[in-house]
């Protein structure tokens, strides 16, 4: 029988889809912005898939919302083995994960993003570094390799695994990201289990991307609303389109009529705003990870589930990107949604230049 300690970050994510590209220190914002709690939902599909893949597991889970509320929803009894206040903090995390050690858990499986890996992988490290960790991605920015690349593939992983190997956390200043610079710190290296949903760290490596640009710009239609996600290349995008566009967040730009020249009409958007402002005709520019080969559900959660269902996608990226990913990969946050997306997809590498992906 399998161990499981279990722990969720209740907050991880609230801030992706309201624009705040992160939560720490933000939660009340991002309320206030009409924020919803993401990782629930997430844990529980994670959850879902650990039962339908498990013959036996036993739970130990942190108390209420931080994991043991949504696992009795998913049909399991489990542990508890922390009683954390409604309003959680890191330190509720690592003494859920200090008890896990004690209780020799085979794996610890949390709900989160880079923050909540931080406080799991130094309390492990401390407490028993020989115990695996899992990431069920939550969070809005997502730059270590101990995340599975869904949550259902987290469920799946959490109950097949049979080795472990040494993978990287990493973490962001979140103040930093808001402010356009990307500073990765190396925070901790843990055992992760081995399986091929589970996600390398984001490169942040590039390339040039100017002919690129011209050809995304070459192609513009009138009238057309163009949902511009984060990254370095779009930027190149968006100062070929003539505006200085905000470099990790989404911004939505029209493209003017005969002879007129373009309107920007949201600068670092929401989801709410990025939807308010799409017109007859939508298309959602983005380019995959680094390392990675996320298109969506990392560092673009703005661009949600109801702006993609009215858009059309273009993916752009450097051949360089594209020979360090192998596939694409999306997490949108709607299974269906998921699955509309996967396939062949052509990606622009250059002005005329295309090549097939597969989209997993």
């Amino acid at each position: 029988m399998r161990r499981v300690g279990f722990v969720v970050n209740p907050v991880a994510g609230m801030g992706g889809r309201v624009g705040l590209k992160g939560t720490d220190g933000k939660v009340e914002e991002a309320r206030e912005r009409g924020a919803e709690p993401r990782a629930p939902d997430r844990a529980r599909e994670a959850l879902d898939s650990l039962a339908s893949h498990a013959d036996e597991v036993e739970l130990l889970a942190a108390g209420g919302g931080m994991g043991a509320r949504v696992a009795r929803a998913a049909g399991f009894d489990p542990e508890v083995v922390t009683d954390p206040p409604e309003e959680t903090a890191a330190d509720d995390t690592r003494t859920a994960t200090e008890t896990f050690a004690e209780r020799d858990v085979d794996l610890v499986l949390f709900v989160g993003g880079d923050g909540t890996a931080v406080d799991v992988a130094e309390t492990l490290t401390e407490s028993d570094p020989s115990i695996p960790v899992l990431g069920v991605p939550a969070g809005v920015k997502i730059y270590s390799s101990v995340f599975a690349v869904s949550p259902r593939a987290a469920g799946r992983i959490a109950a097949t695994f049979e080795r472990t190997e040494s993978r990287e956390v990493n973490d962001i200043d979140e103040d930093e990201y808001r402010a356009g610079e990307v500073h990765t710190e190396l925070k901790a290296l843990v055992e992760v289990p081995v399986a091929e949903e589970v996600q390398s760290s984001k490169q942040l490596a590039g390339g040039t991307v100017e002919t690129l640009a011209a050809g995304v710009v070459a192609s513009v239609e009138t009238g057309t609303t163009y949902v511009l996600g984060p990254g370095s290349t779009l930027g190149a995008i968006k100062q070929e389109l003539g505006f200085e566009g905000t470099s990790l967040g989404v911004d939505v730009w029209r493209a003017g009529e005969s002879g007129e020249s373009g309107e920007l009409l949201v600068l670092d958007g929401s989801a709410d705003e990025i939807e308010a402002a799409l017109g007859e005709r939508n298309v959602v520019v983005v380019s995959p990870i680094g390392g990675q080969g996320f298109v969506f559900g990392r560092g673009n959660q703005q661009i949600a589930p109801a702006v993609l269902r009215r858009s059309e996608v273009e993916v752009v990226a450097s051949r360089r990107k594209l020979d360090g990913i192998g596939v694409l990969r999306v997490d949108t946050g709607d299974p269906d949604l998921d699955d509309d997306l996967r396939g062949w997809r052509k990606v622009r590498t250059g002005r005329f230049e295309r090549r097939m992906m597969k989209v997993v």
